[in-house]
């Protein structure tokens, strides 16, 4: 049985459902459980809506695992939010800009700006603050929702990134990141702060990366024919062995492919996560505790993973010539460096 709370005939947006589960529901998992009870609503939108906190337990307790198996008797509330633009709209948000043409705009990201539009995030990105200070000159070759856009960086990964202004320049830039650096043309450097130091020093971490089978929201190190190749150099550049202390360390990394979450999955599995990762780095609560004051209070400050896309050169699409932008650790995990460097 569903249940609109808005009294409306169909699961319009703004709409909460109250959806009571039956017998043929025992044992079946929640998303394929709501999708047979909703018309108009599909698996991957419910996952979507359960990602975003908008599946409820009629205790009140929010449903974070689509894949939870149900059982008849259950209540679920499910709120529909309202719909998003079909096409972002320019937001006056502030950017760093360290370089601008008529083909390419290079920026400083900060931490917390998702780059483009999504299920949760349809304002507030870096395609809205691009839009309203590009105007209509960005590049249409990544469609309405992502112009302009050739890579990304997640929402609290810091760093530089470069979006094309025309559609030449995009066709280019894309060739570039799709190429990872072998044709010499691009390179991308990384900052990273992981638990522990790697042995040796330095090396490359060759290793396919998919998406986890029972959470698709994570990425882990699988085998070949379940992922896609990917690779990664790392050099450790400095070392934090304080007496009584975890040891801890900066790490230089340089990509030679693109994978979601590359950096993370690939310092994770080699056993050193990244300082301030919840998501791969959750093993290493208790070494936190372990920190001086100094440190935890950095490490709580910061509330993200210690990552800068610190780094970035590619040949310009009209120039021919090769640049090269860098961007200094933003103050959140200099002030982690600081402090483990004194092992306060």
């Amino acid at each position: 049985m569903t249940e609109r709370h808005d009294g409306g005939d169909d699961p319009d947006p703004g709409t909460t459902l109250r959806i009571e589960l039956d017998a043929a529901d025992d044992g079946q998992r929640l998303d394929v459980a709501l999708t047979r009870h909703v018309d108009g609503l599909s698996r991957s939108r419910v996952q979507a809506l359960i990602r975003d906190g908008r599946v409820r337990h009629s205790s009140g307790a929010t449903i974070v695992s689509h894949g939870l198996r149900v059982k008849s008797g259950d209540v679920v509330l499910v709120t529909v939010p309202p719909p998003e633009p079909a096409v972002p709209v320019p937001e006056a948000i502030p950017l760093v800009i360290l370089y601008e043409d008529r083909d390419v705009i290079v920026i400083d990201k900060p931490k917390g700006l998702v780059v483009h539009p999504a299920p949760g995030h349809a304002t507030g990105t870096l395609v809205n603050a691009l839009i309203n200070h590009c105007g209509d000159t960005l590049s249409g070759v990544g469609g309405v929702r992502r112009p302009g856009i050739v890579h990304r960086l997640d929402k609290d990964t810091t760093g530089v990134m470069v979006a094309a202004k025309n559609d030449m320049a995009h066709q280019s830039l894309s060739e570039q990141f799709a190429a990872h650096g072998s044709d010499g043309r691009m390179e991308r450097g990384y900052l990273a702060l992981c638990w522990g130091i790697p042995q040796p020093r330095s090396g490359r971490i060759d290793a396919a990366i998919g998406r986890r089978t029972h959470n698709r929201t994570k990425m882990a190190v699988v085998h070949e024919d379940r992922g896609r190749h990917a690779a990664t150099r790392y050099e450790v550049i400095e070392r934090f062995e304080p007496a009584g202390r975890p040891p801890t360390s900066l790490v230089r990394c340089t990509l030679e492919t693109g994978r979601t979450h590359q950096v993370r999955v690939h310092l994770a599995h080699i056993g050193h996560p990244l300082l301030g990762d919840a998501t791969y780095g959750a093993g290493f609560a208790a070494s936190v505790k372990r920190l001086g004051p100094a440190a935890q209070q950095a490490l709580t400050a910061l509330n993200r993973q210690a990552l800068h896309a610190a780094m970035l050169a590619f040949e310009h699409p009209r120039k021919g010539k090769k640049m090269c932008f860098d961007s200094d650790l933003p103050d959140d995990i200099a002030g982690v460096v600081r402090a483990l460097r004194t092992g306060a």
